[in-house]
């Protein structure tokens, strides 16, 4: 693979995947770097940008979840639990975005962080404090629906993920972002690692170049961590809202490109 890349498009995968991590740490939706710059290797297809883009991103979530369970109170009574669900949920995921068209989804993709991003600025205190809305059985049942669903999710089509897991964190068990943030990164691992592995089964993954973004993922998650944890719940959420808003802009052209040409 790196026979055929020149060495700009070598420098590019490594800042995508750097600036991918950092972002990606803080917030969620690092695929909104890395997936556009996949796309520009010759020769890559769809799928192998897919299993490429999930190798890179194990990197950097392993890199951010050690740095946010180190330096945070993290609840890992809740993540890791929820994480197991959300392994097999994006397993299952996978399977399915090989089977049918993925851009059926984008409308709906659009309109669901448009409400994100609406719920998060008509609420300016989302996330501030920590205040637990459930216990014992329901908070672990409600973790676990959050698993399923946006595993699943994470597996068929991806952008977003750390945004929607974080908003459903945050505003059905009552998480801070800080918080949220951590727990975010415990899951996402999980759900990465499920796509990965069926990617790799199924032959799409290019380990070289997953191997050489994921090192540059690394770095930058582990960076993105260390500047959330400093920076806290105000400049995550700020974060998130310029995450989302690239986002809904990023599909919604996409949407409207596809409109014009065809």
């Amino acid at each position: 693979m790196f026979e055929s890349m020149d060495p700009m498009t070598l420098i590019l995968m490594v800042c995508a995947g750097f600036f991918a991590g950092w972002v990606d740490a803080v917030v969620g939706g690092g695929g909104l770097v890395q997936l556009p710059a996949l796309m520009l290797v010759p020769g890559l297809t769809p799928y192998q940008a897919l299993a490429v883009n999930k190798l890179g991103s194990v990197f950097g979530t392993v890199a951010s979840a050690t740095t946010y369970y180190r330096r945070t109170s993290a609840d890992l009574q809740t993540s890791l639990p929820t994480a197991v669900v959300a392994f097999f949920a994006s397993m299952g995921g996978a399977i399915v975005a090989t089977h049918i068209p993925t851009t059926l989804f984008k409308p709906i993709i659009v309109c669901a962080l448009v409400g994100v991003l609406l719920f998060t600025v008509f609420k300016p205190n989302l996330g501030e404090l920590q205040q637990l809305k459930h216990t014992g059985a329901r908070h672990i049942l409600t973790a676990l629906g959050v698993g399923v669903v946006i595993g699943f999710y994470d597996g068929l089509l991806g952008p977003g993920t750390g945004s929607f897991l974080m908003i459903a964190l945050i505003s059905l068990l009552g998480y801070n972002f800080l918080l949220a943030t951590a727990q975010t990164k415990i899951i996402n691992l999980a759900t990465n690692l499920g796509a990965l592995i069926f990617f790799a089964l199924a032959g799409y993954q290019v380990w070289s170049l997953g191997l050489l973004l994921g090192s540059a993922n690394l770095c930058g998650g582990y960076l993105g961590a260390r500047t959330a944890i400093a920076r806290g719940n105000k400049f995550i959420r700020v974060m998130m809202m310029g995450v989302v808003s690239a986002l809904i802009l990023t599909m919604a052209w996409d949407l409207w490109s596809r409109a014009l040409f065809f």
